[in-house]
């Protein structure tokens, strides 16, 4: 990241990159110490396993809402690179509406799968199931809270600083 960008970076962005260094190698560190004891003492530690599946699912997902705050996210521009203007404008337009739609979907459907496994607990470790699927409507909302923000930039920004690809000043 270069110099610039990092002088930049609130108290709140540097500690919530710190959180999910921490987590991930939380879970890197706990895949090793299983396989050592796999290896080296024949046993193997379930909880471990369980606790990295878990660390692997919030790695991922408060990796998405970094990925989207900033703006590297996968993307496919093939098609609107093409276009400039206010046809570009309302492309980016649309399909910010129709990623904020399919992110309604995903808090909707990720509070009911919440809901529906309230009542669960883990196997190997015995924490409640909303501890572990409360991640999932979590980064939706984070993530539709930026989208909307970059809705409103989209809308604000006049038709004319819309290039297309190559042509960016």
């Amino acid at each position: 990241m270069p110099e610039k960008e990092q002088a930049n970076e609130s108290a709140g962005e540097v500690a919530f990159q710190g959180f999910c260094a921490a987590v991930f190698l939380c879970m890197i560190g706990l895949v090793f110490y299983n396989a050592i004891l796999r290896y080296v003492f024949r046993s193997s530690f379930a909880p471990s396993e369980e606790w990295a599946r878990f660390l692997f699912m919030y790695i991922t997902f408060f990796g998405a809402i970094e990925a989207f705050y900033r703006g590297r996210h996968i993307s496919v521009d093939m098609f609107t690179g093409m276009l400039h203007g206010l046809t570009r404008k309302t492309v980016d337009i649309i399909a910010q509406l129709l990623a904020l739609f399919a992110l309604l979907i995903l808090i909707f459907g990720g509070i009911a799968l919440v809901q529906q496994t309230m009542d669960t607990t883990t196997v190997a470790t015995g924490i409640n199931m909303t501890f572990v699927n409360g991640t999932l409507p979590l980064m939706a909302v984070s993530v539709f809270i930026i989208r909307v923000r970059e809705l409103i930039a989209t809308i604000k920004r006049p038709a004319s600083a819309f290039l297309a690809k190559g042509k960016e000043a």
